[in-house]
């Protein structure tokens, strides 16, 4: 009887290549929506248990995804993979941008359980994404554990263009997002956050397949993370090899950023947050003394031509004479000519001032896609429908530094940015973020569009600076750290001083010229080899 017992050998084999099962495990499926939860949250962690609090952790990240891989590599079906993928992708972003909830059910008054709804279908239709690129790993991987990894890869990157590329774009929560801090950061002015995601994926695909590898293999796995920890923990002095040449264009400049801490039900209503956001604003732009004074998005949440008679103009004498300028997010337009989401920029010696309208508009909120008026028409959301700026319009230029603004989420496109730098001696020297994140209240969202303009930051080596309604105002330098802040959900003024860069990394050469191109070709071409090899065998 005991000569039929399995070997320990035969047991470890079978644990290496278990056969192939039919449908999907309760304990797979756990798996499969705990990696995707942690994935969202390795972004900006969202608990308070004393320790890293809205910081990424890269390597929470890494390890989501490698245990996702782990699952969707011991599949035999492409359907199985499909639905691992599915269920992924919607865990990962119901986990991302839960708070949604928030703007479109306390402000927007849609009710609960249509918002719940309206969530959790959106984060499936982006899921769709990684479903197609876990089915097409199953059929085109090769049997090889480097080259199945880097299919594994590029089918991944694939994915996340596509959530950057279709549907107007929602890349947020993007793996490479969770590498501002860490091993990878030094390669951000090299390959962008994109590139920082196609190596995150690389490199949790290939531990997913050492699982079945030998001792040697495991013990190089094992010394690869090990490596990857401790260089985590060393200083970065140079992000790429131009940055520490990098001539620095005129003296640091002395900033203000405001913070009105506006409550989002009060902000557009007449008797309470219009009349507080004129009131408080229009002081600080008046009183502050700094070389620049920075008012976030909508700060004046009216039209220059709705205002009390004599404040625009006020505004418009104050920095017409001296040696002060000021960036002020307001609406701007009429209903003929439509409305426009923008920044005015005020300064001495400027005839007209200056106007940044923004181009990336959020859906639902500043635009209706084409047939979801009936959607719109269910919320209270006000100043709906935006015209569209244009991609890589002109900077603001003052004191020597050419100033380039976005607003909102416009920070998550890196790429459209990027096409400011088309021109090296047009090149904005500073970025300027100006956001209103009351819509989400106070929740992760504000820890995630902080790391989002880091990356921003470390990718064009170039400083930032954020003037927000409720958070995170901030300074973050050229290398992507925070210098200076302001505590969250208080009305007040940061003041502090930030030094504009010149010179282009590689990533702003390549980006501003051809866009996601590349980093398309790559994916592809990758995918395409696959297949051909795969036709041989």
């Amino acid at each position: 009887m005991m000569s039929h017992l399995p070997t320990l050998p035969a047991l470890l084999e079978q644990a290496r290549n278990p056969p192939p099962r039919k449908g999907i495990s309760p304990f797979q499926i756990a798996i499969v929506l705990i990696a995707g939860c942690a994935h969202a949250a390795s972004m900006a962690w969202p608990f308070d248990f004393g320790f890293a609090q809205g910081l990424p952790l890269w390597w929470m990240q890494l390890l989501a995804l490698f245990l996702f891989a782990a699952q969707v590599d011991s599949c035999r079906s492409w359907k199985r993979a499909a639905w691992m993928g599915g269920l992924f992708g919607t865990a990962m972003l119901c986990s991302t941008f839960w708070w949604l909830f928030i703007s479109m059910h306390y402000y927007g008054g849609l009710a609960a359980p249509l918002t719940v709804l309206a969530v959790v279908l959106l984060a499936a239709l982006l899921g769709l994404y990684y479903a197609a690129a876990s089915a097409f790993f199953v059929r085109l991987a090769p049997v090889r554990k480097l080259p199945r990894a880097v299919v594994f890869a590029a089918l991944w990157l694939l994915a996340e263009l596509a959530r950057v590329e279709f549907f107007t774009g929602f890349p947020w929560g993007e793996g490479g997002y969770a590498h501002v801090d860490g091993w990878a950061r030094p390669l951000a002015a090299w390959v962008g956050v994109h590139g920082l995601t196609f190596l995150a994926a690389l490199a949790a695909a290939w531990l997913a397949v050492t699982l079945r590898a030998s001792r040697v293999q495991w013990l190089g796995a094992i010394l690869v993370v090990v490596i990857s920890v401790v260089v985590s923990y060393l200083p970065v002095q140079s992000a790429w090899p131009g940055d520490a040449a990098a001539a620095t264009l005129a003296e640091p400049l002395d900033v203000a950023l405001l913070q009105g801490n506006i409550p989002q039900n009060e902000k557009f209503q007449a008797g309470t947050g219009v009349a507080t956001a004129l009131r408080w604003y229009g002081q600080q732009l008046r009183d502050v003394k700094a070389s620049l004074v920075v008012a976030p998005e909508t700060a004046i949440p009216m039209l220059p031509q709705q205002l009390p008679e004599g404040y625009w103009q006020a505004l418009h004498a104050r920095f017409a004479t001296g040696n002060q300028a000021a960036l002020i997010g307001l609406p701007l337009g009429s209903s003929d000519a439509g409305y426009a989401n923008s920044v005015l920029g005020l300064k001495p010696g400027q005839p007209e001032p200056y106007r940044f309208d923004k181009h990336h508009l959020v859906p639902f909120g500043e635009f209706v896609p084409a047939g979801f008026r009936w959607f719109i028409n269910m919320m209270r959301i006000p100043l709906g429908d935006f015209n569209r700026g244009a991609v890589g319009q002109a900077s603001f230029e003052w004191k020597g530094q050419r100033l380039a603004p976005n607003i909102c989420y416009e920070d998550l496109f890196g790429e459209e940015l990027g096409a400011r730098f088309k021109d090296p001696a047009l090149a904005p020297t500073i970025f300027v973020n100006v956001s209103n994140i009351a819509w989400f209240g106070n929740t992760v969202a504000i820890d995630q569009h902080l790391q989002i303009s880091r990356m921003r930051a470390l990718e064009f080596s170039r400083p930032m600076i954020r003037a927000t309604n409720t958070g995170a105002t901030v300074i973050i330098d050229h290398q992507g750290k925070v210098t200076h802040s302001l505590e969250r959900h208080t009305r007040g003024v940061l003041h502090g001083e930030v030094q504009g860069r010149n010179g282009i990394t590689p990533y702003a050469q390549w980006v501003s010229r051809y866009g996601l191109w590349p980093l398309w070709a790559l994916g592809l071409g990758i995918a395409v080899l696959a297949l051909v090899f795969r036709r041989r065998r």
